[in-house]
């Protein structure tokens, strides 16, 4: 069979078709971008100075620096993080490999809350490190460590799961050849392996950080809800919520939302130039 009746078999009906992306369109207008807009109209109902008043109070400023401040230490750690692990799950081979593919995925199947909850288990006043953390005057849970320990949980995965395919799929020819011609380990990385992943690397630290500002469970439980200390954004748009001052909530929420929007663009931007280098990439061979 040639390739044109191949494609000809495999066409899809342009009703079909229609059809497929009406409702992808359909659904996502509905879950996504409704909602999206209806959180803005919100936000902005009572006017632009009341907007802005709601975001400039103690509380929500302490909250936006919490919350940056916990992405710009979860980020970098995830970072280093997700490519040592990659490099070792895709270049190595060794006893309990699967097992720790299976352990990369947890923070993905455990509820955010239950991770919380470990925390708890473990930097509590009844936890295990209880008499080790009174004894040296350390405070975990109810402080901003406890905050970044169940944020780096959540989101370690990200990196690690964008890199270790991308890293299958590319081999190690090419650092082979790097080494046979005398290159160390590190010029190794720098040279060949860094630029091989910068794209899917970047692509999961972007996802990283946006999951780090938008979340909530795990937080929830270690933070204590103290206003102006422990409160991150999505605490903080809780609070509002619960004491009826939904004018600022949903202020503070498009806050959120517009840092998701921004996440988004930077997403989409890092996509169409991983697709640009292949491109240019593909053509030169």
């Amino acid at each position: 069979m040639s390739d044109h009746a191949h494609a000809q078999g495999l066409e899809t009906p342009a009703w079909l078709r229609r059809t497929l992306i009406g409702a992808a369109v359909g659904v996502m207008g509905l879950l996504v971008v409704l909602p999206l807009l209806m959180v803005l109209l919100s936000a902005f109902g009572e006017g632009f100075a009341t907007w802005w008043a709601a975001l400039t109070t103690p509380d929500a400023i302490s909250a936006l620096n919490l919350t940056l401040l916990t992405a710009a230490f979860v980020i970098p750690v995830n970072a280093i993080f997700g490519v040592s692990a990659a490099w070792a799950l895709v270049r190595f081979e060794f006893r309990g490999k699967r097992a720790l593919l299976a352990l990369v995925d947890l923070p993905f199947a455990v509820s955010p809350v239950v991770a919380g909850l470990c925390l708890v288990l473990l930097f509590g006043s009844q936890g295990w490190f209880a008499d080790l953390l009174l004894e040296h005057d350390i405070r975990i849970l109810f402080a901003r460590p406890g905050i970044v320990l169940a944020t780096l949980f959540i989101t370690f995965p990200f990196v690690v799961r964008e890199l270790v395919p991308l890293m299958q799929q590319q081999g190690s020819e090419e650092e082979v050849v790097a080494r046979s011609l005398g290159a160390n380990a590190w010029t190794m990385f720098f040279r060949v392996t860094l630029p091989n992943i910068k794209w899917g690397l970047l692509y999961g630290v972007l996802l990283c950080g946006a999951r780090a500002m938008g979340e909530f469970g795990a937080v929830s439980v270690v933070s204590g809800h103290i206003r102006g200390l422990t409160n991150t954004l999505p605490l903080h748009i809780e609070i509002l919520y619960n004491e009826f001052d939904s004018t600022a909530a949903f202020a503070v929420s498009s806050l959120l939302a517009g840092l998701a929007l921004v996440t988004l663009v930077l997403k989409f931007w890092l996509e169409s130039r991983h697709a640009d280098g292949l491109a240019r990439a593909h053509r030169r061979h």
